[in-house]
C-alpha cells in the first residue's frame, strides 16, 4: 500500500465517521450525546473524547462554505432584481440560517475524527492537557462519590 492509499483511507474514515457521528476508533459508538455536544466516551470501545477540541472550527467552516457564498448570491439578487423586503425575510434569511446550522454537526464530527486519526494537538501542550484531564476526572469522581 502506498502513502497515497493510506492517506485516502484515512480521509475516507475521517469523513465517514464524522458524517455519521460515529466513534473514530471503532466506528460503532456515538460521538455525540446531543446535537452538538460530544459524548464523554464511546459506549462501545470506551474512547475518551476529552482529546477533542474543535472549538470554533465548525462555525468557521460553515460560514466559509455556506454563509459567504450565499451572501454574494443575496447581494446579487438585490442588485439585479431589487426584490421587496419580504423576499429576503421569507427566503434569504431562512436559507442562510438553515444553510449555516445544518452542516455544524458533520463538520464538528469531521474535525474531531481528524484530530483523533491524525493524533493532532497543539505542540508543547501534552503535559498541560494531561494535568487538566486528570483534574477534571478527579472532580467528576468526587461529584459522583467515587
Amino acid at each position: 500500500m502506498t502513502g497515497g492509499d493510506v492517506g485516502n483511507e484515512k480521509l475516507r474514515w475521517i469523513l465517514w465517521s464524522g458524517w455519521h457521528g460515529k466513534c473514530p476508533e471503532c466506528g460503532k459508538g456515538h460521538m455525540f450525546r446531543s446535537w452538538l455536544k460530544l459524548a464523554d466516551r464511546c459506549e462501545n470501545c470506551g474512547l475518551d473524547f476529552s482529546f477533542a477540541a474543535p472549538d470554533d472550527g465548525p462555525a468557521f467552516f460553515s460560514q466559509c462554505i455556506v454563509a459567504f457564498p450565499l451572501t454574494f448570491v443575496i447581494v446579487w439578487l438585490q442588485i439585479a432584481y431589487s426584490p421587496p423586503l419580504w423576499v429576503h425575510l421569507v427566503f434569504s434569511i431562512p436559507i442562510m440560517v438553515i444553510g449555516c446550522v445544518l452542516p455544524l454537526r458533520p463538520i464538528k464530527g469531521w474535525l474531531v475524527a481528524s484530530q483523533y486519526v491524525n493524533k493532532a494537538q497543539e505542540s508543547g501542550t501534552e503535559q498541560l492537557w494531561a494535568k487538566l484531564n486528570a483534574r477534571a476526572r478527579r472532580e467528576a469522581d468526587e461529584r459522583h462519590g467515587k
